[in-house]
C-alpha cells in the first residue's frame, strides 16, 4: 500500500507524490519537510544536494522544486526506487538529478570518476537501521569528507529519543531542532560560520499547513 506526500513550495508546489509504506523506508512528513526547507531557505537556490536513503525522493524533489541545481538520490530498496522514478515522472523531471541504486556506504566509498561535491546532505535511515547514523556521519566526517563543499551542511533526521553524537570526525553538530517525535541534527565542519547562530537545542512548532492551489 502506498502513502501520499506532497511538494510544499516552489515550482512543483502542491503536486502529490507517492511514498512506499513500511519501515524499510521512512517518509519525512510534510510539516517536518517544510521546517527543513524554512531553515535552508537562504542556501537551497543553486545548491548541489545529496539525498541519502532517498526513499520516495520527496526531500530531494522538494529541493529541486525550490531551486537546487542538482540532486543525487541514493537508495537501494527496489520498491522505493520504483516509487522514486514514478514520482520524478509525475513532476516531468528528466534532468537535474541522478539516481544511485546502491547502499549509502557503497556510494560514499565508491571512487569518484569526476569531482562531485555537495553543498547540502540529508540523511534519514529507516527505523530498523539506526546504526547507519554513526556509519554514515562517520564517513562524511572522515574518509568521504572530500564529497562536502566548503561550508557544506549535513542534516540528519532522527527520532527524538535517539541521541546522536555531537561530533563525527570533522563534523560538529551546530544545531538541534525538535518537532513532535522527530529531531533534526545539523552538522558542519568547524571554522565555517553557519547561516544561523549555533543553538544547542530548539523545539519548533509545526508550520501552518499550506493549502493546495486552486
Amino acid at each position: 500500500m502506498l502513502n501520499c506526500v506532497r511538494i510544499i513550495a516552489g515550482t512543483y508546489r502542491s503536486r502529490s507524490l507517492q511514498a512506499p509504506a513500511g519501515l524499510s523506508t521512512r517518509p519525512t512528513s510534510d510539516r517536518l519537510r517544510e521546517t527543513i526547507f524554512n531553515v535552508l531557505a537562504t542556501r537551497i537556490d543553486g545548491a548541489v544536494f545529496l539525498d541519502l536513503y532517498a526513499g520516495s525522493g520527496a526531500v530531494g524533489m522538494e529541493a529541486l522544486s525550490r531551486g537546487a541545481a542538482h540532486v543525487t538520490f541514493v537508495e537501494k530498496a527496489p520498491s522505493a526506487l520504483t516509487v522514486l522514478r514514478v514520482n520524478l515522472g509525475r513532476l516531468g523531471l528528466n534532468s537535474g538529478f541522478s539516481i544511485q541504486s546502491c547502499g549509502v556506504g557503497a556510494f560514499l566509498r565508491r571512487p569518484q570518476t569526476a569531482p562531485a561535491v555537495f553543498d547540502l546532505v540529508f540523511l534519514d535511515p529507516p527505523y530498523d537501521a539506526d546504526q547507519e547514523y554513526s556509519a554514515t556521519l562517520g564517513m562524511l566526517g572522515g574518509a568521504a569528507a572530500h564529497l562536502l563543499a566548503p561550508g557544506a551542511q549535513v542534516l540528519a533526521e532522527h527520532r527524538r529519543q535517539d541521541r546522536l553524537a555531537d561530533r563525527y570526525g570533522s563534523l560538529q553538530r551546530t544545531r538541534l531542532l525538535q518537532q513532535g517525535d522527530a529531531s533534526l541534527s545539523f552538522y558542519a565542519v568547524p571554522g565555517v560560520a553557519p547561516d544561523q547562530p549555533v543553538t544547542p537545542q530548539e523545539t519548533v512548532a509545526p508550520p501552518e499547513p499550506v493549502l493546495p492551489q486552486e
